[in-house]
Formats: C-alpha cells, sequence, structure tokens
C-alpha cells in the first residue's frame, strides 16, 4: 500500500474542515506528529502562494486555514453554505413573506427572539433595517434573493419555500369585500397601502 503524503493529508484536513484549526486539532484529526503538521502547512502556505488558485492557506492568529482569496470571495459568497439556524431561518422567511415588515409586527409572531434574529440576519446581509419611529423596517435584500432563488414579489413561491424549507404555514388573504358604487366623477383616492399586506402568521411549530 502506497504511503500518504503528510502535505496532501493536512490539505484534505483543511478543505474539510470549512473553518480555522489550531495545529493540535489537526494533527489529532490527521494522526500526524505536530511537527509534521506544521511542515505541511508550511509547504502548503508556499505552494498555493504559487498557484493561479482562488484558494489559498494561510494562517490567522494560531488557526490555520483554506480560503477563498480576498479578490474572488465576493463573486462567491452567494453560493456559500451559511449554515443558517432554522429557528432564525424561519424569521427570514417571515421577513419575506411580510415586507416590508415592521420589527414590532413581527416581535408578535415570533416572540423576543426576533431581536437577536434581526440582528444576525441583517450581520448576514439578508435584510435591511430602517429605523421608523420607536420601531425598525425590515426588508430582504439581493442576496436573498440570490441565495434562495426567490423572487420578492411572488409571494405563493416564498408561501412554498416557507412550506418546504422552514416549516411555516400562512393563512391565505381573505377575499376582499365587493366594492361600493362610486360617483365617476369624482372617484375616491386609492387608499395607503397597509405595511403588512398579508394577515398574521401561523406556524406549524413553535418558531
Amino acid at each position: 500500500m502506497t504511503e500518504l503524503n503528510p502535505t496532501r493529508i493536512v490539505e484534505a484536513a483543511l478543505f474539510s474542515a470549512g473553518k480555522p484549526l489550531l495545529v493540535d486539532e489537526i494533527a489529532q484529526a490527521t494522526r500526524l506528529d505536530a511537527e509534521a503538521v506544521k511542515a505541511a502547512l508550511k509547504e502548503l502556505e508556499k505552494e498555493y502562494e504559487g498557484r493561479e488558485s482562488a484558494l489559498e492557506v494561510g494562517r490567522a492568529g494560531h488557526k490555520w486555514s483554506m480560503q477563498i482569496r480576498t479578490m474572488y470571495a465576493e463573486r462567491a459568497r452567494h453560493l456559500a453554505n451559511m449554515e443558517i439556524p432554522s429557528k432564525v431561518l424561519r424569521t427570514l422567511a417571515l421577513i419575506a413573506f411580510h415586507q416590508p415588515v415592521k420589527q414590532s409586527d413581527l416581535k408578535d409572531m415570533v416572540g423576543s427572539v426576533v431581536y437577536d434574529h434581526v440582528h444576525e440576519l441583517h450581520e448576514r446581509g439578508m435584510i435591511t433595517v430602517r429605523q421608523d419611529g420607536i420601531t425598525k423596517i425590515l426588508a430582504t435584500t439581493e442576496r436573498f434573493l440570490e441565495y434562495f432563488g426567490v423572487a420578492a414579489a411572488d409571494r405563493d413561491g416564498i408561501r412554498e419555500f416557507l412550506a418546504k424549507k422552514v416549516g411555516v404555514t400562512l393563512a391565505p388573504k381573505a377575499d376582499a369585500p365587493a366594492a361600493a358604487p362610486t360617483d365617476p366623477a369624482n372617484p375616491p383616492s386609492a387608499p395607503e397601502a397597509p405595511l403588512v399586506e398579508v394577515p398574521p402568521a401561523t406556524v406549524s411549530q413553535p418558531l
């Protein structure tokens, strides 16, 4: 049996981890001694520097990682696995369906955890947050559309996304009452659209 190259073993470990690792963590995972890991890391760093590659191997503090070079990171970012926690993902889906939505209205749907969820989603670039008096107005960003492939205006698509991906079921819109006859010479002005255009959400499982 051919003996495996320690450098390639460490390279595979960095690729599989998807996050920065300490030398001891790499050694434990690969069953190589720490000195062999250090030598492999330095070799990989030099090797990737000489490649025309979108990837690089480098050190951040005491940890090492394989990552996308800065010049390519922005274009590849929306394809990355963000691993959004399921409860936060449900909140994001509700924002997408009700947008633009007041944070105070969203709190009625998901509870006080909304503040943590909104902060995380804003940090991830998934939503915009605009101050409006004592509350905030929330809406999804282009990054949400790119990542999930759901059009902001496609309410049926968002409802399907909620049901399949997130486990949230929204009540359908109630039928609008018939309009009263009007005087053609004095048509009424169009009413201002409500901020939340759909009924409150019902959830198939607690958020």
